[in-house]
């Protein structure tokens, strides 16, 4: 009787532990969408394994700095003998929801642009589109974030980021941005940091007051490329989706 409740108790504890390890497992699965979220209308920009769907801005399939390892698209912004460039959907997109996940390196700064506009007269993505700024604000230069619109998840250069977000430094932090006719709202790690219309006098005053009335182009359209940046620190991407509004 001893016996055969000592082996019920191990048997409910090797299975308790397969489940346990399945859930891990489950856990620690990126890069796909479930049914539901297909249902929905999601897809994904980033399959996990390869750069399609993605291009060097202006030079198109050559190949730079950017790579895909352990389902994580990378740029490593030291490298040589190699072109270096900002990444750019293939696509353009207008009305839609982006989610995606970063990691960036310890006093990183990098950042993601929306609405570019690729045209060899434009030298940088930065130069059309607006940029959800990513930087580890903990290890950050404190005079550097003495302009809110330096702060992670801010309108790099024109609109701050007032609220108390803060990203987690080498690890993995969420982001979405949501744009819709025009209106636009940033979230980062859950916190809604922005909101702002482009069609806006309001946006259009800030924005001649801002740094980046030096570009003409600078968010005159709503509709264009997504572009990561590659910049002065490594960063990691995954989990990039987006879904048509």
């Amino acid at each position: 009787m001893i016996q055969k409740h000592i082996s019920c108790k191990i048997l409910t504890t090797l299975l308790g532990v397969a489940l346990l390890n399945a859930c891990s497992s489950k856990k620690e699965q990126h890069n796909i969408l479930s049914d539901q979220e297909k249902s929905k209308g999601w897809t994904l920009l980033f399959d996990g394994n390869t750069l399609n769907g993605w291009h060097l801005y202006n030079k198109g399939d050559a190949a730079s700095a950017w790579s895909v390892d352990s389902g994580q698209l990378i740029c490593n912004p030291h490298a040589k003998n190699i072109k270096h460039g900002d990444l750019v959907t293939d696509n353009e997109y207008e009305n839609y929801d982006l989610q995606f996940d970063w990691k960036i390196s310890k006093a990183g700064n990098s950042g993601v642009f929306i609405n570019v506009q690729e045209r060899p007269e434009f030298g940088a993505t930065f130069a059309t589109g607006p940029e959800y700024q990513l930087l580890d604000d903990k290890n950050t230069d404190a005079d550097y974030l003495k302009d809110l619109s330096h702060k992670a998840a801010s309108i790099f250069g024109v609109i701050p980021n007032t609220s108390n977000s803060v990203p987690n430094a080498g690890e993995w932090n969420h982001s979405r941005i949501i744009q819709k006719d025009g209106k636009v709202i940033f979230w980062l790690n859950g916190i809604q940091t922005i909101t702002v219309d482009f069609k806006s006098d309001d946006w259009k005053k800030v924005l001649a007051s801002s740094s980046m009335n030096r570009y003409p182009a600078f968010a005159v359209t709503t509709k264009g490329h997504i572009a990561v940046q590659d910049w002065t620190s490594g960063v990691a991407f995954r989990d990039i989706k987006i879904k048509t509004l």
